[in-house]
């Protein structure tokens, strides 16, 4: 619809998953026009610390491009980590920030199919010309339920980020400490994204697992566990596993992987 052409950054794991300053200035380009950022993000579950976000706005400044922050996981963050959203950190770069968000995670309102925008007025009233042209808009209903649970008692909230905080806890550790495998510990979201690619070469029953896809289709064929291949995402070594499950579930689908890993000769 824009005519633009992605350009894929690459983050490391060995760097949390983030964008580095030094990196992202390596893709950058006189034809650059934005940047999506996600924090916290989909699947690995970095977060943007003020500082990190600083340096990235003074690139954004310097060369002139916007960020289109998606802030959807605001909520659900651990260990006392401060979110903070890259517009709140001056005029120049709120000037260029498009904040997007919406209902779904925090408020468990996948279904109602509520998301919103904010940023500088001429941005936001070109989106709307799109957006009433395509979309239409939500139902009403769906609309004033998520004002509710955005100005409601955030009670709910805070029990359910305890919940994941302490699940994350236990997929976290027990992924560590399978053969082969390393999982970041995310700061925010409920995604563990361990690196399965140690696995990568091996067999079971004349089948050989080469990348991310085949070691998920193994995991359901063999194991009834649905990951989402890393592949799908860029990142071939890795798996994306939720813990917006029970616990029980977890522990369950956590041995059945560890079961699937060891029949892989």
């Amino acid at each position: 619809l824009a005519q633009a052409v992605p350009v894929i950054l690459n983050t490391r794991e060995e760097d949390d998953f983030k964008i580095l300053p030094e990196t992202l200035k390596k893709v950058l380009t006189a034809k650059t026009k934005a940047l999506v950022l996600n924090t916290p993000s989909n699947p690995t579950g970095t977060a943007y610390t003020k500082e990190e976000l600083a340096r990235i706005a003074e690139m954004a400044i310097s060369h002139n491009f916007f960020v289109i922050s998606d802030e959807i996981y605001e909520k659900i963050v651990y260990d006392g980590f401060e979110f903070a959203s890259i517009a709140t950190l001056g005029e120049e770069i709120k000037k260029k920030t498009v904040i997007v968000h919406g209902v779904a995670k925090t408020y468990a309102m996948t279904g109602w199919r509520i998301g919103y925008a904010a940023g500088p007025e001429e941005i936001i009233a070109a989106m709307t010309n799109i957006q009433s042209q395509s979309t239409s808009n939500p139902t009403s209903i769906a609309q004033k339920a998520s004002v509710e649970a955005l100005i409601g008692p955030q009670d709910e909230v805070r029990k359910m980020v305890s919940a994941f905080a302490e699940r994350r806890r236990y997929i976290v550790d027990r992924l560590n400490r399978m053969e082969g495998v390393s999982c970041y510990n995310p700061a925010g979201a409920f995604y563990a994204f361990p690196n399965f690619s140690s696995y990568y070469g091996r067999s079971y029953k004349g089948k050989r697992i080469l990348n991310s896809t085949d070691l998920a289709d193994y995991f359901l064929d063999e194991a009834r566990v649905a990951v989402v291949p890393g592949g799908e995402f860029g990142a071939d070594r890795f798996e994306r596993l939720s813990f917006a499950t029970s616990m029980e579930n977890i522990e369950e689908g956590l041995t059945r992987i560890e079961d699937a890993l060891r029949k892989l000769e």
